[in-house]
């Protein structure tokens, strides 16, 4: 049997890096769950902290989701009233978000599971190798990719 025929060994550079983004993100997931959030809403939070009253195009373009795919993930955080939306004061077309005190809480509750998951993860791969990691993931993150154009069919 050769590599490319043993089970899970995939020369796809798609596949191998949704496995390992289910694996790392069941790792945080598990990691965050003492606070309710799941990854994804914890990356969300983190995201909207760091920015100005972030319009909600604004945080999917940065997280590279499409605005729908950002509605369904804001809605427990606005729900949970960790989030809140508001039009913008120039453009009333433009919805902003921003943490609510109870949402900074939680956030910062979160920080710390997440640290001890991050420094968990670099003992396990090392901080070098996962500084490398991150580098290369956001690399690839900023390539101007698009899909070949279909074979021209005869």
């Amino acid at each position: 049997m050769t590599d490319l025929q043993k089970p899970g060994f995939s020369r796809c550079n798609n596949a191998t890096l949704r496995r390992t983004a289910r694996r790392l993100g069941r790792f945080y997931d598990d990691a965050l769950a003492p606070s309710g959030l799941k990854g994804t809403q914890f990356g969300l939070l983190f995201q909207i902290s760091a920015s100005s009253e972030p319009a909600m195009g604004t945080v999917a373009e940065a997280l590279i989701m499409d605005l729908s795919a950002l509605g369904h993930t804001l809605k427990p955080l606005v729900r949970d009233g960790y989030v809140e939306t508001f039009p913008d004061k120039d453009d009333r077309r433009v919805k902003r978000v921003r943490l609510t005190p109870h949402g900074q809480a939680k956030l910062e509750e979160a920080i710390k599971l997440w640290s001890v998951a991050q420094q968990r993860f670099e003992e396990m791969i090392g901080a070098e190798q996962a500084a490398k990691l991150r580098a290369t993931l956001d690399a690839v993150a900023s390539l101007d990719l698009e899909t070949p154009a279909a074979a021209p069919s005869s």
